[in-house]
């Protein structure tokens, strides 16, 4: 039962995607042109729905579906490991055309060559996996 609500939550969470362009290549190109606000605005209300939503979680001790009260430790504080990680997310979105959401929305829309840039993702998790415990954190 609780898989068929993350399904239903998946498929409404993609259709919002698809529908607000954010799987589009032709958006994220302007963005990364810095010739519209689409994308901008788009990530902007998405980071501010967040911050409240963390901070009513943190403010009214909420609790998850089990009756367990969220918990949301505070980052480790490493500048080394939000640019470096940063400098290799954004040149795969660039190289990409999609960041992680997009990609699977880009399947469900019908556009399977990007199951190759997947598969890549993949894989570069898998190494991040292997070489977790040699980088700066």
């Amino acid at each position: 039962m609780r898989s068929t609500g993350y399904l239903i939550v998946g498929v409404f969470f993609g259709i919002v995607m698809y529908k607000s362009e954010a799987a589009s290549w032709f958006r994220i190109y302007e963005m990364f042109q810095f010739d519209s606000i689409h994308m901008y605005g788009l990530m902007g209300a998405a980071l501010l729905v967040g911050i409240i939503a963390v901070q009513l979680i943190k403010s009214k001790r909420l609790k998850n579906i089990e009756g367990e009260e969220i918990i949301i430790p505070d980052k480790k504080r490493s500048i080394a490991r939000y640019i470096i990680g940063g400098i290799f997310f954004g040149l795969g979105w660039a190289l990409a055309g999609a960041c992680p959401g997009p990609m699977f929305v880009l399947v469900g829309a019908g556009y399977f060559p990007i199951l190759i840039v997947i598969f890549g993702a993949v894989i570069g998790t898998w190494i991040y996996g292997m070489l977790r415990s040699k980088l700066p954190h």
